[in-house]
Formats: C-alpha cells, structure tokens, sequence
C-alpha cells in the first residue's frame, strides 16, 4: 500500500522538509527543522514521519559538480544510515547537485512577499529533491 514519502535536504544548520501524497504524484514543502544534534533531529523527524505516515524516506546526496563524493556527501550518507536505524523505513539517497541553485532561483522570481529565506530555500530544496525521486521510474513506493 503507497503512502508519503519524506523528501529531505540535509545541511549543516537546517534539514529541509517535504512531503508527498499517499499516491506519491504531488510533492510539497512542509519547512525546515533547525539543527539541534542528531539525537534530538531523530526524535524530530521521528515525530514528523508518525504524524505524516511516511513509508519511505529520501535523503539529497550533495555530490560535486563532476559527480565525486565530498564531505557533505558523507555526511548525508551517515545522516541516512542513522536514520535508516531509527526509524526502520527504506532510505534512499538521491543526487542533489544544482537543486539549492534552482530553488534560490525560482524563489528570486517569485512575488516580493513570497521570497526567499533560509528555511524557504531548504523547503523548496527538499520537495526538488523529493519531486526528482517520485518521477523517475519505480521511484514512489508501491
């Protein structure tokens, strides 16, 4: 049976968040979870997925441009391996790489009053991310 699935782009002070419909066809952003350690981001998003009923999460795998691993990359990779083990869902890891970018500029073209924060961007980076996994093939859970 589908359910949400949990789009998030981890970063060093905000996790942002976004979810989709039970039939994985529409993503959204839901904001940005501030950073307080990973214990307590656990226990958060821990809070979210209950609430939400998320069956499957996916975490934004920031690689470099020419596709090589940096440290962000491994910190994602460790983020969804503790969160894969605290939550017992299917967490998948998806490249990343120019949805920040794209997000800060559909945001500077957006109207005065919906403009960019921090936590905008996070938001918005996240349901790109979430939004790139349920359209390829076999990406929503089934």
């Amino acid at each position: 049976m589908p359910g949400p699935v949990l789009g998030l782009d981890y970063g060093g002070r905000r996790i942002g968040l976004a979810v989709s419909d039970a039939e994985g066809a529409i993503a959204f952003p839901v904001g940005a979870l501030q950073r307080k350690g990973l214990g307590r981001d656990l226990a958060a998003l821990g809070e979210l997925i209950r609430e939400r009923g998320v069956v499957a999460i996916v975490v934004g795998l920031p690689l470099q441009l020419d596709g090589r691993a940096g440290a962000g990359a491994e910190a994602a990779r460790a983020f969804a391996e503790a969160l894969r083990g605290a939550t017992g869902l299917p967490v998948e890891l998806v490249d990343e790489r120019y949805t920040t970018a794209l997000a800060e500029r559909v945001l500077a073209e957006a109207p005065r009053r919906a403009r960019r924060s921090k936590e905008k961007v996070d938001a918005l980076a996240a349901t790109l991310i979430l939004r790139s996994y349920l359209e390829r093939p076999g990406g929503a859970p089934s």
